[in-house]
């Protein structure tokens, strides 16, 4: 089986106690590490990895991003998917190529215009639901990125109704998964999604559904008895490390 059928097939067939839980590596030396310790697959995030080049989240250049995951697939022997933002403006052809590249097997692609912008002729300022896509554009766009790539990437959609306050977050993500899942993505985020709306949101969404775990909330086994398939961190594992890092250097002093 290749890289990518493992990981596609981890996304599947799991028990509610069981979660795909998918540690996000900043570097190639945390990859080790969350490998060494018995991780199935890895999924970087877009903030972590840029934290690490010294950008701020969002602001990575597009060859340093690419370059990094390339690193971090080197590292380890565990399939890699690859947070890559909104695409970095590349029409798919070349996206797909950029990425698969780097030997990474699968990727995150969000929903939000670059610096909040709607990407779709709508007016900015402080509407609700500001800076995301138009879900049809975007869907058309995701379709695309899974003709080109065919089977070889898992294409994780990111769904940001509830980062960019839409009226109707929980209403509406359904509704992009919807769209974005007949485009052929084979999993869903609805990042920010609070543990409390996630059995809505798992009645409404077909295929797996990816959640993000930040510190403090519910179990990983409780995400997944609440709807996720699959949890992930974005830099939360990196910003944890940073803050240990920290304390050490103050003793130092």
């Amino acid at each position: 089986m290749s890289a990518v059928e493992t990981f596609r097939a981890l996304h599947h067939g799991r028990s509610p106690a069981d979660p795909l839980v998918l540690p996000g590596p900043w570097d190639a030396a945390s990859a080790r590490v969350f490998e060494e310790a018995g991780l199935p697959a890895l999924a970087t995030p877009s903030a972590g990895v840029a934290a690490s080049l010294g950008y701020e989240d969002g602001r990575t250049p597009a060859d340093e991003m690419f370059a990094a995951v390339a690193r971090i697939v080197r590292s380890v022997s565990v399939p890699v998917s690859a947070d890559i933002e909104g695409g970095y403006g590349m029409a798919p052809k070349e996206l797909v190529e950029r990425l698969l590249g780097t030997g990474a097997v699968g990727c995150n692609l969000e929903d939000s215009a670059p610096d909040g912008g709607s990407g779709a002729g709508a007016g900015g300022g402080a509407r609700a639901g500001a800076g995301l896509k138009d879900a049809a554009r975007h869907a058309d766009w995701l379709a695309e990125v899974r003709a080109v790539a065919g089977a070889g990437i898992v294409l994780n959609a990111r769904i940001d109704t509830f980062i960019r306050g839409a009226e109707d977050p929980v209403g509406e993500a359904i509704e992009r998964a919807r769209l974005y899942v007949t485009a052929g993505a084979d999993c869903v985020y609805p990042i920010g999604a609070p543990a409390e709306v996630l059995p809505r949101l798992r009645a409404g969404i077909e295929g797996p559904l990816n959640v993000g775990a930040p510190p403090g909330g519910p179990s990983l086994r409780e995400w997944g008895e609440l709807g996720a398939t699959r949890i992930t961190f974005g830099p939360g594992l990196q910003r944890r490390a940073t803050a240990a890092l920290r304390e050490i250097a103050g003793r130092l002093r």
